[in-house]
């Protein structure tokens, strides 16, 4: 019999690759901002949820805690944690976006 994986278990497998975890949690940012800390949950989940913590100075609990569905992590948590998995914050224009999606359609 063969064994299959959940597709969470699956996606987690997946999140361990930096470039996919940069491209997940943009298409989340992009596609729906309110789900970005339980994405970026699934990231840190990914890269062992200990290991994330202690790379980016913090607790394990507050980790968790910052991360959860009624979290609300500081700066200073979201960018150790991002830092912690390899990424960093960006902000571009809104015009910016705009042109890159209609150049993106147009080759499509």
């Amino acid at each position: 019999m063969n064994k299959t994986s959940s597709y969470h278990d699956a996606l987690l497998d997946s999140l361990t690759d930096p470039v996919e975890a940069k491209h997940y949690l943009n298409a989340v940012l992009q596609d729906y901002p309110e789900g970005f800390l339980k994405a970026l949950r699934n990231v840190a989940k990914a890269n062992q949820m200990t290991k994330v913590a202690k790379d980016a100075g913090i607790q394990r609990e507050s980790l968790y805690r910052a991360l959860s569905d009624h979290g609300n992590p500081t700066l200073d948590t979201l960018t150790g944690v991002l830092s912690a998995l390899g990424l960093k914050l960006s902000v571009t224009g809104i015009k910016d976006a705009d042109v890159a999606a209609s150049k993106l359609r147009k080759t499509a």
